[in-house]
């Protein structure tokens, strides 16, 4: 109990230079020897006194770093919730030379928290059981207003609970739910209740909250979004045994990590879906897509994750494969240093990357971290291209935004910088019910057809691109941001854009949004269009529920040759759940049609789905649906005596076949 005193005290110290001046790191203490790929360059940017247990951070549209920080208790979450030990600290780089040194005590009393991030003016925090809102209203850096934004409801002794959350490109909040604690939440003006993990979303605003995807596994963390907007998520315990965590496609309706009861009752597609990257105990966390091209060309889109356990920073280039993607991996950031415990990566506007580790406090239910550190402090690094050229103005902080028109917010989506381009996004989404925005969107409706996307790397180095911006990416989120019927006509329009990129984000905002309108087109997409774009306008079709759309759905599954093409195709019947229109599969002369079907009506409700109708593809010779066949006889203990007949017969039948000598 005196250690624990003892550590509040240092804390309470520490808050007391609230907003002074202090060197970014104590060149005193011992820093980890960390190494980095040639060309790079790694130095510690914060650290003690400045910030001493440094957990997860955001950066806000100045440049200043709000930085979870833990007091180092590892008390029972009960006494931590009631006593709130932990703080946010806001981090400033005074003179610009990349080394922050001033430090401000923005919101102390916190429950353990495992998520930051900056939106519309308030830091969201994850501390279990809820995500918080933190504003500060009169610019003192310090959040006087608190608002409890998100309540999850349950705290287990892991407090894994919660992480985030992460603002998407749609415009909506996602967060993980982890632990196995039962959760009950409003889904579509309905109860809904789960005790799996899972990615949850909602808007700002908190309304249309529903889950994503579906998990066994005890402890999802972290979730990012490729420019087209599919999720990647950094996860543990997706296996049971040995290579246990992994990173993760999520796909819409998908169930993944290991088998547990806390998945009964989910809709399934087949068996688990697969990790995209399979990893041993490393216990992955904070997870970064690296957005600028400061590294070099080559790293543009690739992704960063923290390795808690293996005390590293892994890099990930990802390929389309099939309607998914395979990862090239290796190692970034690497240490020897047993209590270097890197648990978040951002990238900075300067196109620097910042790696947080949170030193030897952490013991919480962590296998591989039994010896309590408190003493042990981490610190804040960042990494730079060793001769890179510095961006002008990375941050747009000499733009006067405020007095920026519509027009000139739409061009600025197509600025080469990503801090600006995100500010410009969110800046455009503010003016959603405005005469002004009204006008624009109509005028680009009377523009007709989109222009065409420019080739990868045409960004110029100009501040502004000279292609229209429209034709980029972030117009695309930009228009499903605003959620009018303006800006939806417009995303439909890009539907059909001669850039796959561009046509896959656009089916992604009519399939957040159900617009029905867009259904012609969607079918279009999904007989005719590459494999990553058909399988998210399946879900998308799903989604909207137009029960029409379930015969060209069955036609679409014989041409499905992955896992997750074939998923979204069978969760879409699933949420249609036409058992009349979903049978006419069942008799289909393509086994992936027939297999595609009998799950999906073994899963809807009503589906009436018998065993008559799956012995049939049990010897099929089409692997997918005969590992189909089998999956579904598995689930059903009650076709017992159907199935010992027809494997009877079976029997029978080769037992009366010419044996390979009779008909030699």
């Amino acid at each position: 109990m005196k250690t624990v005193n003892a550590i509040a005290v240092i804390g309470a110290l520490i808050c007391s230079f609230n907003a002074s001046r202090v060197p970014g790191a104590d060149t005193g203490a011992q820093q980890p020897k960390l190494r980095v790929p040639d060309g790079f360059t790694i130095e510690l940017v914060a650290g003690p006194p400045l910030v001493s247990r440094p957990i997860v951070a955001a950066l806000d549209h100045d440049g200043r770093l709000y930085v979870a920080e833990s007091s180092g208790s590892n008390d029972p979450v009960e006494q931590q919730l009631a006593e709130r030990p932990h703080r946010i600290v806001r981090l400033e780089d005074v003179d610009g030379d990349g080394t922050f040194d001033k430090r401000t005590v923005f919101a102390d009393r916190m429950m353990f928290p495992e998520g930051a991030m900056w939106m519309d003016g308030s830091l969201y925090v994850a501390a279990p059981p809820s995500i918080w809102k933190l504003t500060d209203r009169d610019g003192d850096g310090v959040a006087e207003e608190r608002v409890e934004w998100f309540q999850g409801g349950t705290l287990t002794h892991c407090a894994n609970d919660l992480h985030g959350p992460y603002a998407g490109p749609d415009g909506w909040i996602y967060w993980c739910k982890g632990a196995f604690a039962e959760q009950t939440h409003e889904v579509n003006g309905r109860p809904w209740t789960s005790r799996a993990s899972h990615i949850f979303r909602c808007r700002p605003d908190g309304s249309g909250l529903e889950p994503v995807m579906t998990g066994g596994m005890d402890n999802p963390v972290d979730v990012v979004f490729t420019p087209a907007g599919e999720r990647l998520l950094s996860a543990t315990l997706i296996q049971k045994n040995g290579r246990r965590d992994g990173l993760l496609h999520a796909i819409y309706g998908g169930v993944y990590g290991k088998q547990h009861g806390v998945l009964d009752g989910h809709p399934r597609t087949g068996e688990l879906m697969p990790a995209m990257v399979v990893l041993s105990p490393t216990s992955p966390c904070g997870f970064e897509r690296y957005e600028s091209d400061v590294f070099g060309a080559e790293y543009r889109n690739n992704y960063f994750a923290c390795h808690f356990n293996t005390r590293s920073v892994s890099r990930h280039i990802l390929q389309p494969a099939g309607s998914t993607f395979a990862s090239a991996n290796s190692d970034f950031v690497t240490s020897d240093n047993v209590d270097f415990h890197p648990t978040d990566v951002l990238m900075d506007a300067d196109g620097s990357l910042l790696v947080i580790d949170t030193g030897g406090w952490y013991k919480l239910c962590c296998p591989t971290s039994q010896l309590w550190k408190p003493d042990v402090l981490g610190g804040i690094y960042r990494v730079r291209r060793a001769g890179a050229e510095p961006i002008d103005d990375p941050r747009g902080t000499q733009i006067d935004w405020p007095k920026q028109s519509v027009s000139q917010l739409w061009e600025l989506l197509a600025d080469d910088r990503p801090a600006v381009r995100r500010r410009a996004s969110e800046t455009f989404a503010g003016r959603r019910d405005t005469a002004e925005m009204a006008e624009f969107l109509a005028r680009l409706e009377g523009e007709g057809e989109a222009p065409a996307e420019p080739e990868p790397g045409a960004r110029r180095t100009a501040r502004r691109s000279a292609r229209p911006p429209g034709s980029m990416l972030d117009g695309v989120w930009a228009l499903v941001r605003l959620e009018t019927e303006a800006s939806q006509a417009l995303v439909r329009q890009l539907l059909s854009h001669p850039s796959q990129q561009v046509r896959h984000a656009a089916v992604h905002g009519v399939s957040l949004q159900r617009d029905a309108a867009a259904v012609p087109q969607l079918l279009k997409i999904l007989r005719d269009d590459a494999a990553p774009v058909r399988r998210v306008a399946a879900e998308a079709l799903g989604r909207i529920g137009d029960k029409s759309t379930v015969p060209p759905l069955l036609a679409a599954a014989a041409k499905a040759d992955d896992r997750v093409l074939q998923h979204s195709i069978i969760y879409a019947l699933i949420e249609l759940a036409d058992a009349a229109a979903t049978a006419t599969g069942v008799g289909s002369d393509n086994p992936r049609t027939a297999a595609a079907a009998l799950i999906a009506l073994d899963q809807m409700p009503g589906g009436g789905l018998r065993a008559e109708l799956v012995t049939p593809l049990l010897n099929s010779p089409d692997d997918g649906a005969r590992h189909a066949a089998q999956w579904l006889a598995s689930r059903h203990p009650e076709w017992g005596g159907e199935l010992a007949q027809w494997f009877g017969e079976q029997l029978r039948s080769l037992k009366d076949s010419p044996s390979a000598a009779d008909v030699t």
